[in-house]
């Protein structure tokens, strides 16, 4: 019986043209790579999950002192909202330091009047005449300097913690080798179509960095969740090797300092941050244009890894459509098994992720984003190179 089968393969594919051949080759060879990548790669959550699980990793029992830090910049309405959540942590020792960065609102008044009800609560601000090619980066170092303590947790004036135990999630991991803690900073959910595009956007970011991470591959940090040791900070000069970037001050940053030992991950549903999403295209365009400007000064590993999934993924979905479109009754049912076999691997892997991290859950939708934000991202990095280099203010 295998013979035959064997038999019928073979002369099935000796009647078929050459560039047939090529084709049902290359289908196979990306629908291989997409499949190392999300068995491979994006499995590694669960995996460290099931470890954590069985005491297989090690957390810090002690509860040091740390800080927090926050930059601000015309944030008061949020800071009014959100400051009170970070504040009123359940952590025994730690001070929270707001930089406000040249504010025009309403902002130091805010914070002067809860300085009165917080004690932990301290600020310092960016002179409005200081010179500097990125606020953000200026202000973080501020606010570092003026930290008093080793641990550094960072955070965005417009996002909340989900819990009050997300300090002590987020410090549990700093173990004697841990120099970097990266976090998962979901996005407020909305019933827009936009809303829908923005948080499967950041899932699907989080699913690469966190993964990656736990492959010892780390390639960045979210500003909206993440810690490291200020000694690091100080011996690796901070943010002076992309001083001349606009970008840069969470993802290059982590690039550049994380190591194979030197970086953990937390995704506890009480360490998870949300913030408030953008509300037109343009202004969420305009903030991945902010963040993909930096993608380039990756290192060549974190680039290649990358590329990789994005260009296996365009090229599986162009060889499926060759074979669709060829008329070969075998052929279309191979691009279909194929399809459906990604398709379910995805549907598993992505909406199961998004329950770790308290995220909705995705059907169709997974398969037009797929295609998309490719797309966007893409049209994104065309039109920067025909720019040059642009001015890209973080708020």
């Amino acid at each position: 019986m295998a013979y035959n089968y064997l038999n019928y393969i073979l002369d099935y594919f000796y009647g078929l043209p050459i560039w047939l051949i090529i084709v049902i080759g290359c289908a196979f060879c990306f629908f291989i790579i997409q499949m190392v990548y999300y068995w491979g790669f994006f499995t590694n959550i669960f995996r460290y999950k099931r470890k954590c699980r069985k005491n297989k990793i090690s957390f810090l029992e002690s509860l040091p002192p740390v800080s927090v830090i926050i930059c601000a910049k015309n944030e008061e309405v949020n800071l009014n909202e959100k400051l009170p959540k970070v504040l009123e942590q359940d952590y025994p020792d730690y001070e929270v330091i707001v930089v406000n960065d040249s504010s025009s609102d309403e902002s130091e008044e805010v914070l002067a009047i809860m300085k009165t009800r917080y004690e932990r609560l301290h600020t310092t601000f960016v002179p409005e005449n200081a010179k500097f090619i990125d606020s953000k980066k200026f202000a973080l170092t501020l606010g570092i300097k003026a930290a008093k303590n080793e641990i550094l947790i960072f955070t965005d004036a417009d996002c909340e913690p989900k819990t009050d135990k997300w300090l002590k999630n987020i410090v549990n991991n700093f173990t004697e080798d841990t120099q970097i803690v990266l976090g998962y900073g979901g996005y407020k959910r909305k019933n827009t179509l936009l809303n829908y595009i923005i948080v499967f956007d950041t899932l699907f970011i989080a699913i690469q960095y966190l993964n990656y991470s736990l492959s010892g591959k780390t390639y960045m940090g979210v500003g909206r969740n993440m810690a490291y040791r200020k000694s690091m900070f100080i011996e690796s000069k901070g943010f002076t090797a992309h001083l001349n970037l606009q970008s840069g001050d969470d993802d290059l940053f982590i690039n550049e300092n994380s190591t194979k030992k030197n970086t953990r991950i937390e995704i506890s549903p009480d360490s998870i941050t949300i913030s408030e999403p953008k509300d037109t295209f343009m202004m969420w365009k305009r903030q991945k244009e902010r963040h993909l400007s930096t993608s380039g000064h990756y290192r060549f590993g974190s680039k290649v890894l990358l590329g990789a999934e994005v260009f296996s993924r365009g090229f599986f979905y162009a060889s499926l459509i060759a074979l669709l479109i060829s008329y070969d009754l075998v052929a279309a049912y191979i691009a279909g098994g194929l399809f459906l076999i990604r398709y379910i691997s995805q549907y598993i892997i992505i909406n199961l992720t998004a329950r770790q991290l308290g995220e909705r859950k995705y059907y169709l939708g997974i398969l037009a984003l797929d295609i998309l934000l490719p797309l966007i991202n893409l049209n994104i990095q065309i039109k920067s190179l025909f720019r040059g280099k642009e001015k890209y203010k973080w708020k």
